[in-house]
């Protein structure tokens, strides 16, 4: 006879705070990212702070030093008590360098909301976070793919790249918003909005 074992089980966090909620009415000249697959549901506040892959720095070849790079920034974060919007090219958290950036949970563990993004020679094969799972679903994390020229997801690039920056690596740009970023994630839907007022 067949056998089913079980391999791993992790219990869930149960959040009794978590909302229906709506993303509603985007003006693009508000909107930083606009995700139409992701994880996450819930309004996130007190965020002001992004943590980025400059994509005109980005090298597929250099995929670990770009991962060591994030554990810097994530730990002088958790040395502030501060979490953060994290954008890169490919998926997070790939055992592939080749197909995004090899980080392990602890290197970013203070991010809120990540971001993965295709690039022009970078291709997309978003992983909604499967191998975060545990992580994103119980700390309700967001979790969201922007493909490459796609025609609904959008994120605004130019805009973090003419920020005044807070700091920054060989790889890496943390910028800083003058007000909190409203960030509304409709998990029912799988969309997320985060847009800015300056």
């Amino acid at each position: 006879l067949p056998t089913f074992y079980l391999l791993q089980i992790k219990p869930l966090i149960r959040r009794d705070d978590q909302l229906a909620v709506n993303v509603g009415s985007i003006d693009p000249e508000k909107t930083l990212m606009y995700a139409r697959r992701g994880m996450g549901n819930g309004i996130v506040s007190n965020i002001r702070d992004v943590i980025f892959v400059d994509p005109n720095r980005f090298d597929k070849m250099k995929t670990r030093e770009i991962a060591e790079e994030i554990n810097h920034f994530n730990r002088k974060m958790d040395f502030l008590k501060k979490e953060y919007v994290l954008v890169g090219p490919g998926r997070w958290g790939t055992r592939d360098p080749f197909t995004g950036i090899p980080v392990t949970w602890a290197n970013f563990s203070k991010a809120r909301v990540i971001v993965e993004m295709g690039l022009d020679d970078f291709p997309l094969d978003g992983s909604l976070g499967s191998h975060f799972f545990h992580n994103v679903s119980s700390m309700n994390v967001g979790y969201f793919t922007i493909p490459h020229n796609s025609q609904e997801a959008t994120i605004n690039m130019d805009l973090l790249m003419k920020m005044p920056v807070i700091d920054e690596g060989k790889y890496i740009k943390h910028v800083c918003f003058t007000n909190d970023l409203t960030i509304v994630m409709d998990g029912k839907n799988r969309q997320a909005l985060i847009s800015f007022f300056e």
